[in-house]
């Protein structure tokens, strides 16, 4: 290790240090200079968080937990009555968003991987929360078929404004051919009324030889999802392989190409498909070679960063950052590097209630952070 890499790691320790015992750590942020401040630390891999009308977090733990953050601190006993989940590589608790009528209803989603070694599959539950369990648990749709894989079960999910769910869900790794065909789940992006039903409008409700789940086809493993309101879009984001992660624009119907169109090779090197493009398949708004990983998406609306308006914010696993793609007319105009200074991997990123960015970080001893702006 030389001088300069031991002095740039030891900052590093430093800086994560600081953050752990709740002390902020400013970083430059282009024309945005942050603080990063550590919310709570001491959480399992945490992957999922929803803000609740009564400043309360939820997060989920990969392990099987979902927590509490409770006026700034982190609630010593999990919630009960969480469903069990197959906690096998990536396999575990994943995703989670409220109703979004919870304020009357109290009711929750959350997505997990099921079942067992040799067949294991994405569920979606609903809930109702009182503020310590989970009651009336009742799982609402099964991703079909199973699989003996342990990896890329998808998990995100986004609200549309009739009401009705898109729940992402990934190929299963071994079974990427089968993101081409729609009589299967695997490697979709799926449309759901909350009681599980499929919605009118579903693009493909009236073919008999297709799921009628299916709103969108041809993708890898899309773990994150955003319902732009102000521009009624949908954008979603999905990991590649060696390279080739690709932000799309949704749309119903659409098939997003992978395998068959892709700009990833596979981890061996060898090609996956000679096309990067293919008619009857849709080029991503942008794409990453080498491979960031995405991992988690948002868009930005809040009030206490002005420059970043309309902004997506992408959670990178690999490289320990967070993306921010400026759009203009729903396309990327540019793209930033942030928060690479942490040192960790990003897990997800969130816009709170409060207009202030929240990470999440991806190890055995995870963090939620708050991004506000540097008041120095």
């Amino acid at each position: 290790m030389t001088v300069v890499t031991a002095a740039i790691a030891y900052l590093r320790n430093v800086a994560i240090g600081f953050a752990a015992v709740g002390l902020a750590w400013t970083l430059p942020a282009a024309a945005n200079a942050v603080t990063v401040d550590t919310v709570v630390g001491g959480l399992d891999h945490p992957w999922g968080i929803a803000f609740l009308p009564n400043g309360d977090m939820l997060v989920t733990e990969r392990v099987g937990r979902l927590r509490v953050i409770r006026n700034g601190a982190l609630v010593e006993a999990p919630i009960t009555g969480v469903p069990e989940v197959y906690g096998v590589n990536q396999g575990g608790l994943s995703g989670i968003a409220l109703d979004p009528d919870f304020a009357t209803n109290n009711t929750i989603y959350l997505s997990y991987a099921h079942g067992t070694t040799r067949a294991n599959t994405t569920r979606l539950a609903k809930a109702t929360y009182d503020g310590a369990a989970l009651s009336d648990v009742e799982v609402i749709f099964e991703s079909n078929p199973t699989r003996r894989t342990s990896a890329h079960y998808g998990g995100r999910m986004a609200f549309l404004p009739d009401g009705s769910l898109l729940l992402t869900l990934g190929d299963g790794f071994d079974y990427r051919e089968q993101a081409q065909v729609l009589s299967n789940h695997l490697g979709k992006i799926v449309r759901l009324n909350t009681d599980g039903s499929s919605p009118a409008g579903n693009p493909f409700i009236d073919d008999e030889d297709a799921m009628p789940e299916i709103f969108s086809y041809g993708h890898r493993n899309v773990q994150g999802i955003v319902y732009d309101a102000r521009n009624d879009r949908i954008y979603a984001h999905e990991h590649g392989p060696a390279g080739g992660d690709e932000l799309n624009l949704i749309e119903p119907g659409l098939n997003y190409g992978w395998p068959v169109a892709t700009y990833g090779l596979d981890y061996s090197g060898a090609r996956i498909s000679p096309y990067t493009e293919m008619e009857g398949t849709e080029q991503p708004l942008t794409y990453w070679v080498p491979s960031i990983a995405p991992s988690g998406l948002t868009i930005y609306y809040g009030d206490k960063f002005p420059d970043w308006q309309g902004d997506l914010f992408v959670a990178a696993l690999v490289p320990g950052d967070v993306r921010r793609l400026d759009m203009v007319d729903g396309n990327v105009a540019s793209e930033e590097t942030l928060f690479a200074d942490l040192g960790e991997r990003i897990r997800h990123v969130a816009v709170g209630p409060d207009g202030y960015l929240y990470l999440l970080t991806d190890n055995p001893e995870g963090r939620v952070l708050k991004v506000s702006p540097a008041t120095n």
